[in-house]
Order: structure tokens, then sequence, then C-alpha cells
């Protein structure tokens, strides 16, 4: 306990590069009136719209949450969304200069749907997803190597985001690899996994692991060997799997795999946004010389306080120091 408290206390001294997808992720909370007389649909009495950063923007707005010294790298639209991403995430204290903003983009946005008794837990009914074309202009991809370039020259660690918008290529992969050899490159990547070899670790939830493997797992013994096949093909250090109530499973380049129980309720209150969670917690615990077994269980903690907070949300510093002294 006094060894995690220790990590914990080191994240303000890290300075961390997020390279990844921003995405604008609308919640629009409401009560049902009544039935529609034009279609058997529930009329929805709109109380709130509110706009939080989602994908790399939530990884960097939970390591700022954590204490440390954030940079965000992406691209935005110049539009309403974009706009108020990018304000948000200023006013939260995480640099954007390496966000860029062009008229020829759209905002990756997601829009929920939060519908409910007027007394009662509004619960998501249906979600709306806004996504432009694919990030080929030449001029945003030149600019948003050259911010890469400059942000990672004083990191203690890198994260890529990956949520399959554009943003990460093959040129900027490679540019990660030649330019961080002793710095950790932690990876989430929700559809491409195999093509980022060569780093630290990687943070891939169980169905992504099975996905990879190309065959259902039922067991454990079939995930750990499904997870070791998946670490050797990447080339890195270490896997760390989350398996929701499950918890965690680590594989390290030496030694069995670390099993690691779930943190609190069994129940999780709503999962948006946790592997944001997960990866900025094991990455700044790493990039302040933890062990993989330690910013594992740390990751493990602000994992399963995320999970009981509703919408995209994040994980405070005080937050997590109290839920270890109180295990």
């Amino acid at each position: 306990m006094t060894q995690l408290i220790n990590i914990l206390r080191r994240f303000a001294d890290q300075r961390i590069v997020i390279l990844g997808d921003a995405i604008a992720d609308r919640f629009l909370h409401g009560s049902i009136s009544r039935v529609s007389r034009e279609a058997p649909v529930f009329i929805l009495r709109h109380q709130q719209t509110e706009t939080l950063p989602g994908g790399a923007a939530n990884c960097a707005m939970n390591m700022v949450a954590l204490g440390a010294q954030v940079s965000l790298v992406s691209v935005t639209g110049a539009d309403e969304a974009g706009n108020e991403l990018r304000a948000n995430l200023e006013a939260a204290g995480i640099n954007v200069e390496g966000v860029i903003a062009s008229k020829r983009i759209q905002t990756t946005t997601k829009v929920r749907i939060l519908a409910g008794h007027a007394h009662s837990n509004k619960q998501q009914v249906i979600r709306i997803d806004y996504e432009g074309p694919a990030l080929d202009d030449v001029e945003v991809r030149e600019a948003l190597v050259n911010k890469l370039e400059q942000s990672i020259r004083k990191a203690n660690a890198v994260v890529i985001s990956d949520y399959n918008y554009g943003v990460v290529d093959a040129r900027t992969i490679e540019l990660i690899r030649q330019a961080t050899p002793k710095i950790p490159v932690l990876v989430d990547s929700r559809f491409r996994l195999s093509e980022f070899t060569g780093f630290t670790a990687a943070t891939p939830n169980q169905e992504e692991v099975e996905n990879l493997a190309g065959a259902p797992i039922s067991s454990t013994e079939q995930l750990e060997t499904a997870a070791k096949e998946l670490k050797q093909r990447l080339g890195h250090r270490a896997l760390l799997v989350t398996r929701g109530p499950q918890g965690m499973m680590l594989l390290e380049d030496d030694g069995p795999p670390l099993h690691i129980p779930a943190v609190g309720a069994q129940q999780a209150v709503d999962v948006t946004g946790a592997g944001d969670t997960v990866i900025a917690t094991f990455a700044l615990a790493l990039a302040g010389g933890a062990s993989f077994a330690d910013a594992a269980r740390l990751a493990n903690y602000a994992g399963g306080l995320v999970v009981m907070k509703r919408g995209t949300a994040t994980v405070t510093r005080n937050e997590l120091e109290h839920s270890i002294l109180q295990s």
C-alpha cells in the first residue's frame, strides 16, 4: 500500500504526450413526458446537453486529474464541437498546442441520448455518431507530424490512443518508435493493435484479445495462451488485459501471468471511457519508475473507481489514494 501511494505521489512530476483521436462526447439528458401521437415512440423533454472530452482527449483529462503535465497531439474540426472540446481541454490545464483545428475536418462527435422519468436515473437509449471523411489532408498530416515531433522531446512517456479515426498512421507510429527509445510508450488501439509493434506495453480488453486471436475464449487458460501469443507478436515488454468484473491480467517477459481481482462493486454503473482511465494511470506509474505489476495494480484501482461514475468520467489523485487506503 505504501509503495503504491509513493508511486501515485510522483504523478505530478510526469510529462506525458498523448497522440490520438480526440472525440467530442455529447450527452443529451431528458425526461420522458408522454407517447407521441405520430408514432409509437416516447417524447423526450430536453433538460440539458453537455460536451465532454472523449477518446484520446478523455485519456488526457484523466492524466491531468491525476496531477500530471499533459500535452495532447490530435486534430479537430474548426466547428462548434471542436471549439467546445478544445476549450474544455484548455480549461482543465492540458497543453493543446498540438491540437490542430482545421476547417477541412469534421470533429468526431458521439451523441448519447439519456432518458428516464422525471425523478429516476437516466439510461442511455441510443447513440448517434458523427464521423467525417478520412483524414487525408496533406497539410494537416504534415502539421500533425511536426507537432508530435516537438512535443515528445521532453516527455517522460507517450500514450498512443487510437480509435481508428485517422490521427495515428504509419508515419506517426514510426516517428514515435524512433524518437522514444528510452521512455515508456503505451498503446490502446480499438481495432488495429497488431500494427503497433515494438513498444513497451498495450492495454487491450478481453474481447479485443479474442478478436485478434480469431477464436472464442471461454477459460482463463485460453486467455493466458492467446495473450502470450499476442504479446509475442507485438514484441512488447508487457500486456495488460482488462477483464471487467474479473479484474485484470498482466503478462511480462518473465514469470507467470499475474491475475488482479477487480476492486469495488462487481456491477459497473457506466464503462464509457474506462479504458482511457486505465491506460492513463498505467502510463503515469510506469513513467515514474514503477514496476509493471505496481502500475497494473494502480490502474486496477482507477478502473474500479471510474466505472462507478456516469458518462465520460475521470479519477482524481485524491480519489485514487483514498481507494488504496480503504482497501
